[in-house]
């Protein structure tokens, strides 16, 4: 397989405070070992390029874009939502997180390469079409869904989304659209306390009790999102890969490892290799402990690129 992967050094710059667990660190966490294991000799590398305001647009509200844009400061930090904080390099990581993804989609459906790794923050999927949440500023996925669909000319874009929190800025932006078949595990009750009760013939959520271990997760899986994607047939999919559902990860309390991670990137797989070409888009979400986050990364890209 051939199998990008997608990053930027300003991402290393976005820093929102030495306790902050979305920190530079975890792109560390990652390269580390993937270089340690070998695999990274093995992957095809690419350095993301910036995304302008008109592909934000197919996601977010211009007036919100223009706002983080006034909003980004020239020295210091400034706190968008609670725990999402901007400081003079946040806005470029930002626009090259979303994107690495963008890129992703078109080396994807170029053909050039099979699938993809975004190793990017800030992170995405709890921000809405209208505002930041949980560390994220631009939906990374949901962007790189709405330009496949807008200039690729696709009709039906799955995303695959197993981080330990709901992904309620991709559900809040593509709620009615059914071009976008939307599946979700998540621990509920949790942060952002929603989800549960949402879902509709392509919004897939399935909230998980604190303490689902692998096993509860697998099960969820094939109950749920396979029927579903294999109804669905999509054209292309995107994983919002997040890794706090990992047990040595105390953001939440689930109990997946490294071998579930692995289960479910072969099951998106074979889902890839029988309705779209075996095209597939993964990006970094979540993952906070950071030896759990680098090995749960270096077994999901290895799984991606057959290595």
């Amino acid at each position: 397989m051939r199998t990008a992967y997608i990053s930027h050094p300003e991402f290393l710059k976005h820093d929102m405070g030495p306790d902050h667990p979305e920190c530079p660190a975890r792109m560390y966490a990652i390269s580390d070992q993937l270089i340690a294991s070998g695999i990274l000799d093995y992957l095809n590398h690419y350095e993301a390029s910036k995304v302008g305001k008109e592909i934000l647009a197919l996601a977010h509200n211009v007036d919100y874009i223009d706002w983080v844009y006034q909003n980004a400061p020239s020295d210091g930090l400034i706190d968008l939502d609670g725990d999402t904080l901007m400081n003079p390099y946040t806005l470029d990581a930002a626009l090259y997180a979303t994107g690495a993804v963008v890129n992703a989609v078109d080396l994807v459906m170029s053909g050039e390469v099979n699938n993809a790794f975004c190793n990017i923050r800030p992170p995405g999927h709890h921000a809405k079409r209208n505002g930041a949440s949980g560390f994220c500023i631009f939906n990374n996925v949901a962007v790189a869904a709405a330009y496949a669909l807008e200039y690729h000319g696709l009709q039906r874009v799955a995303i695959a989304d197993f981080d330990v929190h709901h992904c309620d800025g991709t559900e809040d932006i593509f709620r009615d659209d059914p071009r976008v078949m939307l599946c979700s595990t998540f621990q509920h009750p949790f942060y952002p306390f929603c989800g549960a009760e949402s879902s509709n013939d392509h919004i897939i959520n399935v909230p998980l009790a604190a303490g689902t271990n692998g096993e509860g997760f697998r099960s969820a899986v094939e109950a749920h999102w396979l029927p579903a994607l294999a109804r669905f047939e999509p054209q292309l999919i995107l994983i919002s890969a997040g890794f706090d559902a990992h047990r040595e990860d105390d953001m939440g309390g689930l109990a997946l490892n490294e071998k579930d991670y692995l289960w479910v990137t072969q099951q998106l797989k074979k889902i890839a290799a029988q309705f779209c070409h075996k095209r597939i888009v993964s990006a970094l979400e979540g993952g906070y402990e950071l030896h759990a986050l680098g090995r749960s990364v270096m077994t999901h890209v290895k799984c991606l690129a057959e290595l």
